[in-house]
């Protein structure tokens, strides 16, 4: 970045120590493209240099300061004058002062906490970047660097079942089971599904993957629900007694761990959605939530040993419990 004033210029470049050898995920811009971003998890060290290029070498740059900035902020696109920071931290790099030659400033921030993931949604964007400042008396001399943070998780052996009956009342009775009820982002849907009373002509069956992204609260909370997968499980009628299989393979769409009660602002939620559709075009649907997290690929020294072992035989852990609700389908004659 260039700043013109005075006679002097200055090019002002953000640089990690780690650049070479540190990975970069893509990520979603705001305007729906991906682009590739250096890459950090919780409690890794931020560190690199900020560098300082004079246009012309005869004359000096005068400035009140310069610092470098880690900042965590949450920004919600129908209230965009405000960004809500839960995370600033600041390193001052040189006093009020002049630079009479190109020179760069080392920096680090050490452990830095990265409680949640990057994220870009529908009205919500939640980023983590550094901000080197060079103040000036009419204007400052600013550059900035995103990174995209990921969050890992290691979830317990208890990881239940989904077994729900549902159904209309002498007229469709089913049984639904998921495998699990938390999967990771490359994990595969497993069930099932059982007709054992079918009394109305269904033509079409199939499991969406819903995300819903929740912001605001209150009065004023948003709800916006996208699909993000249709997935047909069956296309003609059923009959009684038959069994439907269901394999799903998460790792094809692009998905985010759930997202609770971010910073108190925003939440992303993930649901699969059953849905039928008899001969006369009518939908019957059921929803069920599941939680999908994110799996590091290799076991990282900040877990504990308990937790690394979990974390290996959640592999091959089949449901240790289930949970039953009966509940009846929604009959829902305006469309979904």
């Amino acid at each position: 970045m260039s700043f013109f004033g005075f006679g002097q210029s200055v090019e002002v470049e953000i640089l990690l120590n780690d650049a070479e050898s540190r990975k970069r995920a893509e990520h979603k811009t705001e305007d729906g493209k991906k682009e590739k971003y250096f890459l950090f998890y919780d409690g890794e060290t931020v560190s690199g240099k900020v560098s300082l290029a004079l246009k012309n070498p005869n004359k000096r740059l005068e400035h009140q300061g310069i610092k470098i900035e880690f900042i965590g902020q949450i920004e919600l696109y129908y209230d965009r004058g405000n960004h809500h920071e839960f995370v600033s931290l600041v390193k001052d790099l040189a006093r009020p002062g002049e630079i009479s030659q190109s020179q760069a400033f080392d920096f680090e921030f050490t452990h830095v906490e990265k409680p949640y993931e990057s994220y870009t949604g529908q009205n919500v964007k939640l980023r983590y970047f550094l901000r080197a400042t060079i103040s000036r008396r009419l204007n400052d001399v600013v550059k900035e660097m995103d990174i995209v943070v990921h969050t890992l998780s290691t979830y317990p052996e208890l990881n239940s079942s989904i077994k729900m009956e549902v159904g209309i009342e002498d007229c469709l009775h089913i049984e639904f089971e998921y495998n699990k009820s938390k999967y990771h982002l490359k994990d595969v849907i497993v069930g099932k599904i059982y007709f054992l009373l079918v009394r109305i002509k269904i033509k079409h069956m199939e499991i969406d993957i819903i995300k819903r992204e929740t912001t605001g609260t209150g009065p004023n909370v948003y709800h916006e629900n996208d699909t993000i997968a249709k997935y047909e499980i069956m296309d003609g009628a059923p009959v009684r007694g038959e069994s439907i299989p269901i394999r799903l393979f998460l790792a094809g769409y692009e998905l985010t761990p759930t997202m609770r009660d971010i910073n108190k602002k925003f939440s992303v939620r993930y649901y699969l959605n059953l849905v039928l559709i008899d001969e006369e075009e009518r939908r019957y649907f059921k929803q069920q939530e599941v939680v999908l997290w994110r799996k590091g690929d290799i076991v990282r020294k900040s877990m504990s040993h308990q937790a690394a072992i979990a974390s290996q035989r959640f592999e091959g852990t089949t449901s240790l419990g289930e949970v039953r609700t009966p509940s009846q389908l929604s009959d829902n004659n305006s469309r979904q």
